[in-house]
């Protein structure tokens, strides 16, 4: 069964990566025969569904475009401002490298889907008591490995109490949390002395594979601005891969990574055609050349470099945030000249043994000349 499985998704791949042109067509007039008479679509497309005419006639716009109409549908006016399929619910977006959260509309199809990630610190707790039996560890962001980590550092005495007594500590008051817990805990001193003797070390290089011996790998998007975690995981994390396995923005699930082994430094994600549509086509783009990726006419924000083609589907490195900059007269500063100025900076703290946890930037110019901190 496990065999057949990975041979299917081995055939679905190739099939996605050497039909891209075609398959990207097909989603792209799914997508308009669809929607074409929503509130939205029809100022521009006036019922009809060419391709062609979508390109000419719908611009692309920012999610500031979109939000008087979003605000209307969570205002309960009609899904089909925007969407012929019903809305059933709302998430925000997680904004990782700056401007204001989004509220993004989620539909039947999407919520079926399924969450992809379980986070490590929603529930520290169930993960040591199952730590046996636990193969991955992980979250969508290496930010939010970080802190689940960081968490244990600061609490594993407190939780190693509620083991062994078997009951969670009263300052946890979700009621979900709490009854999924209940599903678990038993009194276990036994494992309560056996962690405690792990986390009461001089150390905690490494604490991952000692708290969960049959971990196999961290998984977490740990490219572009999360870069600036790697050094930290890698010590917490010793010897364990840090597997980036898929490229997702709030808007889409954009590509998936071919060689999950790779260095953090060398991935590239390839896109799948069947996820959604760009201005300039995927099979169009060009090795070495940067582009915002845009989804379904709305730019998404993230600028990403063209590293190569798998098949005929194109494989890209993020870069960084569109528009997140500083600038402290006339000169623009990018997340990526941030990035580089933090990375030439750090050596001078390795040959100290100090690791750099994170790192941020501001213009102050209340004194002359104006200087970033």
């Amino acid at each position: 069964m496990a065999t057949n499985g990975y041979e299917c998704g081995l055939k679905l791949i190739k099939e996605l990566t050497t039909n891209t042109e075609q398959i990207q067509d097909e989603v792209l007039r799914e997508i308009l025969s669809q929607n074409a008479g929503t509130e939205y679509l029809r100022v521009f497309l006036h019922g009809q569904t060419e391709k062609q005419l979508s390109k000419k006639n719908v611009p692309v716009v920012t999610y500031e475009d979109l939000k008087p109409y979003i605000d209307r549908i969570a205002n309960r006016e009609t899904s089909e401002i925007l969407l012929a399929k019903p809305v059933t619910g709302f998430y925000l977006s997680s904004e990782t490298s700056g401007g204001q959260p989004k509220l993004i509309l989620v539909t039947a199809k999407y919520q079926k889907k399924g969450a992809l990630y379980g986070t490590l610190n929603q529930s520290p707790t169930m993960s040591l008591i199952q730590r046996d039996e636990v193969v991955k560890v992980g979250s969508l962001f290496a930010s939010v490995v970080l802190r689940g980590i960081k968490f244990l550092e600061n609490h594993w005495q407190e939780l190693c109490y509620d083991i062994k007594t078997g009951r969670l500590s009263d300052w946890i008051t979700d009621s979900g949390c709490r009854d999924a817990a209940s599903l678990v805990m038993k009194p276990n001193p036994e494992q309560a002395d056996l962690i405690e003797n792990i986390c009461n070390c001089k150390s905690w290089e490494g604490i991952v594979r000692k708290l969960w011996p049959k971990a196999r790998y961290i998984y977490c998007v740990c490219t572009g601005i999360m870069r600036q975690y790697i050094a930290e995981l890698e010590f917490y994390c010793r010897g364990l891969p840090l597997v980036s396995t898929s490229y997702a923005c709030s808007e889409a699930i954009c590509g998936i990574n071919l060689e999950p082994l790779c260095k953090p430094c060398d991935v590239s994600y390839t896109f799948l055609p069947n996820i959604d549509t760009e201005l300039v086509d995927l099979v169009n783009v060009k090795v070495g050349q940067c582009y915002e990726l845009v989804v379904s006419t709305c730019a998404v924000g993230d600028v990403l470099m063209v590293s190569g083609f798998y098949n005929n589907a194109p494989q890209f490195q993020f870069v960084e945030r569109k528009n997140v900059i500083l600038s402290v007269d006339q000169e623009k500063t990018s997340e990526t000249d941030l990035f580089k100025a933090i990375t030439e900076a750090k050596a001078l703290l390795d040959p100290l043994g100090f690791i750099l946890t994170e790192y941020t930037s501001y213009v102050d110019t209340s004194s002359a000349p104006g200087h970033y901190v």
